[in-house]
């Protein structure tokens, strides 16, 4: 492959020099005298190797500035300096903000080739390593979603023949497994959608701005409603109406939705005007509907109505072979946000895989972006981990020292207790103060569970997301 080499000095002599020292088959070398001009030429060709005079005089912008620019632009090209002998602490400089190498004036012929030749097999490798990530995603990824897992690969499937088909589609799956992520891949596989994707959290805002947030008002329906206010549903037109946490949408909004989905006409609050609906919905819930359902908290017949095809999401510990990924693709988005290049040891990784996730993607996200801040060095390792991954107290092996001079019943009434004080709170733990996850990895009922926690003087509310996040310095989104 031919590899493009980019030559930036003020000095026609110098570019001309390392035109033709610099020149083979397998090269193609261009030369410019301006920085600006070098600039434009990057943007718009790919260059392998760029070779800047760090002191550009009256010659559009200076080649520091030039570095800057090229880092900013984050331009897949490899940078080497020149300099003179009395300015080498800013061809250092240069090195810290991501130049390769630098190279002193007057050039000496051999220390050149041998580094631009150093510097190309290196920069090979780098792209290798960049096409082989990019062959990996789009194999293993669809529309931001990313997974290797049979249970991923079961949602790209199930994402792609429904994306077209113009039926209502319920995503489930628990906090933080990208609920969402899919509604996206959803409405950008859909050719037939000319409009935008829209959300609405309907966990966030209480029944009357619900209300107006979905249908819209008109002007003087409610105080405050000094204007005319388009709808969600409108504001949707030809695209995608998303609506997320559809478990928690008031029975009263609820039997305007099933109007909706029924005939595809609403009204705007406080209005008479009959508007048609041209929007596909979606809806994502982390509650189990048919409960819902049951337990009169949701209407049946709009259950039937959204649940024509479901798309269910795989918690992150069914799908912990995908970790790896994840991480991969969560410190790209980081580096790309401006934060230091890092990566993850093997044995920090195999911690990580161990632990059930209870957060899934999204507390996965959050400490990944937490350990590229605070681990020092540029490999995150097992040490860096919080207490939580690594063993903290809780983990600690349970002391079972005991008094041989007491009676045998009270010494089995006593370790029973501290056994039962103990594996009750690291189940908590685990599972974020849920009871019903507890009882169901515990082989007990809720009620049993309950009344355990009741005797040992055990607040479950100690171990739900905020205060758990509160006592590791870990931040865990809803």
């Amino acid at each position: 492959m031919d590899r493009r080499i980019l030559v930036v000095d003020d000095s026609e002599l110098t570019c001309q020099q390392l035109s033709l020292l610099l020149a083979r088959p397998d090269r193609r070398i261009k030369v410019v005298t301006d920085g600006t001009e070098a600039l434009e030429r990057l943007v718009d060709g790919k260059f392998s190797l760029v070779i800047i005079d760090l002191y550009l005089e009256g010659k559009g912008i200076e080649g520091m500035e030039l570095i800057h620019e090229i880092r900013r632009r984050d331009l897949p090209v490899t940078i080497i300096v020149m300099t003179a002998h009395a300015s080498i602490d800013a061809a250092v400089e240069a090195m810290r903000e991501g130049a390769y190498d630098f190279v002193t004036k007057p050039i000496d012929p051999d220390q050149v080739q041998l580094l631009v030749d150093r510097a190309l097999a290196d920069r090979t490798l780098l792209d290798e390593v960049n096409d082989a990530r990019d062959r990996l995603r789009q194999r293993f990824g669809f529309h931001n979603l990313l997974g290797t897992s049979p249970g991923m690969r079961e949602v790209f499937r199930r994402v792609e023949r429904v994306a077209s088909a113009n039926c209502n589609v319920l995503i489930t799956g628990e906090t933080g497994t990208g609920k969402e992520l899919v509604a996206q891949a959803l409405h950008h596989a859909d050719a037939t959608r000319t409009g935008p994707i829209i959300a609405v959290n309907c966990a966030a805002l209480p029944e009357p701005l619900l209300e107006s947030e979905l249908f819209g008002h008109e002007r003087g329906a409610f105080t405050g409603a000094d204007r005319r206010k388009q709808g969600r549903f409108e504001l949707a037109e030809g695209g995608t109406l998303f609506l997320d946490e559809i478990g928690e949408l008031p029975l009263g909004v609820q039997a305007k939705l099933l109007r909706v989905l029924q005939d595809g006409t609403f009204e705007r609050v406080g209005g008479s005007e009959t508007l048609q609906v041209n929007s596909r919905i979606l809806a994502a819930t982390n509650v189990d509907l048919q409960r819902a359902v049951d337990e009169g908290r949701f209407r049946e017949d709009l259950f039937f109505r959204l649940n024509v095809v479901t798309v269910a999401l795989p918690p992150l510990r069914d799908r912990i072979e995908d970790l790896p990924l994840l991480v991969d693709h969560f410190l790209d988005r980081l580096r790309e946000r401006g934060y230091p290049e890092k990566s993850f040891s093997r044995d920090a990784l195999s911690r990580m895989a161990r632990y059930d996730w209870p957060g899934n993607v999204r507390e996965l996200e959050h400490l990944v972006e937490q350990l590229v801040i605070t681990a020092p060095g540029e490999v995150v390792r097992a040490e860096h981990l919080p207490p939580y991954l690594t063993g903290g107290p809780d983990d600690e092996p349970l002391d079972l020292g005991f008094d041989i001079r007491r009676p045998l019943h009270e010494i089995t009434r006593e370790l029973t207790d501290r056994v039962e004080r103990h594996y009750l709170r690291a189940v908590l733990e685990r599972y974020r103060g849920r009871i019903d996850r507890c009882a169901e990895h515990s082989g007990l009922s809720r009620r049993s569970i309950s009344e355990k926690l009741r005797i040992h003087s055990i607040d479950k509310a100690d171990f739900k997301p905020r205060a758990a996040s509160a006592r590791r310095g870990v931040a865990v989104g809803d």
